[in-house]
């Protein structure tokens, strides 16, 4: 269950990088668009000014319920990346730091296929291959000490390098144009509890049969041992590496 209050408080960097990618998308007045892992809806909104129609999906209740009370005049829809169909296919479809969560990701880029119009565009950005890796690392290691092995070896994200996923692609019949790695540090909002938070919001699932006492000491003590890498000039940094593509049908 995802907490889609705590996203828009503490997470919003999520939409708000995000931004950049629709300029990539170029959507236009005539297109249908579909928003792919469309969270809370701020960047189907910001899509919708530009663009015919756009539905926004995503797998979580509770975030579709969110983005439906934000913006009551757009339409969203609950549904899995890995296995969808429109009637109506679409002239883009974008996505956002949502696809790194889906394991099928063979099913994903087939989905993406079938529903694009000959021609059509994907425009995806999601974590790549070495996404996290010093708080995941710090995260297996505690997990680990206080008896809970099975919880730490828990495969939760799909980080693919380049060459992976674009011949992924590939292999489905997309022709890619453009693809990027980058390292992208980001600051987290708070200074006091930024990567607790961001175990809360991101990482529950590693935690479930944790005791509740162990969970919070385990939270505190990831945060505790990344605090020389990841804590800079006052302000707490998650260590992210996105990858970016483009692609046409």
């Amino acid at each position: 269950m995802w907490d889609a209050q705590l996203y828009k408080e503490k997470h919003s960097f999520v939409f708000d990088y995000g931004e950049s990618l629709i300029d990539l998308l170029e959507p236009k007045k005539n297109q249908r668009i579909l928003d792919l892992g469309c969270g809370t809806g701020q960047l189907t909104a910001r899509i919708h000014e530009n663009a015919r129609t756009v539905v926004g999906m995503d797998a979580s209740p509770e975030m579709i319920d969110s983005a439906r009370r934000n913006y009551p005049q757009l339409h969203f829809q609950i549904g899995d990346a890995s296995a969808f169909h429109f009637d109506k296919k679409f002239d883009s479809i974008f996505s956002n730091a949502t696809l790194h969560w889906v394991m099928n990701h063979k099913g994903a880029i087939a989905s993406m296929f079938e529903n694009l119009k000959d021609g059509g565009k994907i425009v995806l950005e999601f974590g790549g291959r070495g996404n996290v890796k010093t708080i995941v690392k710090a995260l297996r290691t505690a997990l680990v000490r206080r008896g809970y092995a099975d919880q730490s070896s828990l495969d939760l994200w799909y980080f693919p390098s380049i060459g992976e996923y674009t011949s992924e692609l590939e292999s489905a019949g997309f022709t890619v144009l453009f693809a990027q790695l980058y390292d992208r540090p980001t600051e987290l909002a708070d200074e006091t509890t930024g990567i607790k938070d961001l175990l809360a919001m991101f990482g529950n699932a590693f935690f479930k049969g944790v005791e509740q006492n162990d969970m919070e000491a385990i939270k505190s003590e990831v945060q505790q041992n990344l605090k020389p890498v990841l804590f800079q000039n006052g302000k707490w940094y998650a260590d992210y590496k996105r990858l970016r593509v483009v692609a046409i049908k």
